[in-house]
């Protein structure tokens, strides 16, 4: 009877330990601290496609970009953001034809909105209230010899334009003016002389004014060639005149090996959040798809103590890295369009001959007019490809004359594509037909290319679900500028020439994993 009353008292005591070790734990896990939450990330490209020599400013919690448009036309997209991340178009500020535009500056000056830019052997300028437009037309500003202005203001208000070359030139009051002489300023960064570059090429010289300090952000080793060849470098000086002290931390960018995702990285432009952090948005090549042209990339900034700026060390743009505290920009820039429009989305550009006259929206539908009596003179119609693997396919109705189709397209003479007649379905590559098969749909199908990696296969079908592949391929990692020059990219788009109209509907564009 004794053992019993023990062994049951012996049980109670070790079940009440029992309960108050797992309370104990309770209270312990509960008190400790949450676990850490991952802090949301982005990854480059911001915006990936032909978007080179980036320039951005923040209005208030606003933030505004454009980028070197070339021969497509209409010209200079303008973006917004909210969040520096997710970017939307809001208007083209060019239109008339002036020539390949180049590296462009952004800036908000006294309440109103202008863009500088080189194009045709002169720099420009064209202004706007708001940058949603209307843009005015272009002006001249009668500087030739320079490119890639870059606009900046000192502490009186007096308004300058840096040139590349090292030069810098004062504008007048309303900055739609020279008022001086270009003068030579900065002589730029000298790197060591075993690095691989393509030329020196000081130039796309942009400007922050902070704590004092006129930061010259420039660009130096030439756009393309080599890819260690471009980088971003900084000089500062206590007046726009100078003289200029190169930064400690140079090159700020720079691509050092092949072996990197990011070729020719360069031309780069500062940024402030409203949380008082920086940023760096520049361009580059990503490495074996230079097809698609040099893409818009984004770094942090850090101040230095004694006032210079950096990257970050061990950052690189390949990372993973932390997205800007910023209000999150809810847009998407699909290059989708069903053509239920009242006039042109913003994503297409012509390559040259921009003429509106040549389209209409009617019945939900593109009723295109041909162009040219080739598909070399045809100016196409294009969106800029942004994948490295991704398909298009569009639907046609065409009439009696006209051949029509889509295409890849770097230039008049870099290109290739599949048309269509009522006759034949064709595929070319560099205006050079590789095979023709009979069209037995008559005038409505639909087309369809598939760019797989730079492997590029063409596509037909009655419905635009059963489709028939013409058998010839075409391999197209050298359409680029290392090859064919003029800084362009490989872009998707319709044509139609001959003589007639051709009905488009249904345009799809699809990244593909």
């Amino acid at each position: 009877m004794i053992k019993t009353k023990l062994n049951s008292k012996l049980f109670f005591i070790l079940m009440l330990l029992s309960v108050i070790t797992m309370v104990n734990c309770k209270n312990e896990k509960e008190l400790q601290p949450e676990e850490a939450k991952e802090e949301p990330t982005y990854s480059n490209p911001i915006l990936g496609g032909d978007y080179p020599d980036p320039s951005l400013v923040r209005v208030g919690s606003d933030y505004y970009m454009t980028h070197s448009s070339f021969n497509y036309y209409p010209g200079l997209i303008v973006w917004h953001s909210t969040d520096l991340i997710h970017w939307e178009r809001i208007s083209h500020a060019l239109t008339q034809n002036v020539g390949s535009v180049w590296a462009p500056d952004l800036v908000f000056v006294n309440g109103k909105y202008y863009i500088y830019f080189p194009a045709g052997g002169t720099n420009w300028v064209v202004y706007a209230d708001s940058p949603n437009g209307p843009w005015s037309e272009p002006i001249d500003l009668k500087l030739s010899g320079f490119i890639d202005p870059g606009h900046v203001v000192d502490d009186k208000g007096i308004r300058y334009l840096y040139l590349s070359k090292g030069y810098v030139v004062k504008l007048t009051d309303d900055g739609l003016a020279t008022a001086e002489t270009p003068v030579f300023n900065y002589e730029g960064w000298q790197y060591p002389k075993e690095w691989s570059t393509e030329c020196f090429c000081l130039e796309s010289p942009k400007s922050t004014v902070k704590d004092g300090y006129y930061h010259l952000i420039t660009a130096e080793g030439g756009t393309a060639g080599p890819a260690t060849a471009h980088m971003v470098v900084s000089a500062r000086s206590k007046s726009p005149y100078g003289p200029f002290e190169n930064s400690p931390y140079n090159p700020i960018v720079h691509t050092e090996k092949r072996g990197e995702r990011w070729w020719n990285q360069g031309h780069g432009t500062l940024v402030d959040d409203i949380n008082g952090n920086w940023w760096i948005m520049y361009h580059g090549y990503e490495k074996n798809f230079q097809t698609l042209g040099r893409q818009s990339l984004m770094l942090p900034i850090e101040w230095t103590e004694d006032g210079w700026f950096r990257v970050p060390e061990g950052t690189n743009a390949s990372d993973k890295i932390t997205v800007p505290d910023l209000k999150i920009s809810k847009v998407s820039h699909s290059l989708n369009d069903n053509f239920d429009n009242a006039e042109l989305n913003l994503q297409w550009q012509f390559y040259k001959d921009y003429n509106p006259e040549r389209f209409e929206f009617k019945e939900g539908a593109l009723v295109f007019k041909a162009e040219g009596n080739s598909f070399t003179d045809s100016s196409p119609l294009l969106v800029n490809s942004s994948d490295r693997k991704y398909e298009v396919q569009v639907e046609y109705t065409l009439e009696e004359g006209v051949e029509v189709g889509l295409c890849l397209y770097y230039n008049e003479v870099a290109n290739m594509h599949i048309s269509v007649t009522k006759e034949k379905f064709s595929v070319y590559n560099r205006q050079k037909r590789k095979i023709s098969e009979p069209n037995v749909f008559a005038n409505h199908g639909f087309l369809r290319i598939l760019n797989d990696e730079n492997e590029v296969s063409f596509y037909y079908s009655s419905n635009g679900k059963n489709w028939i592949r013409l058998e010839r391929s075409i391999e197209a990692s050298g359409f680029n500028h290392n090859v064919f020059g003029e800084f362009l990219s490989l872009r998707a788009g319709l044509f139609a020439f001959g003589e007639g109209k051709v009905k488009f509907d249904n345009f799809i564009y699809k990244a593909l994993d």
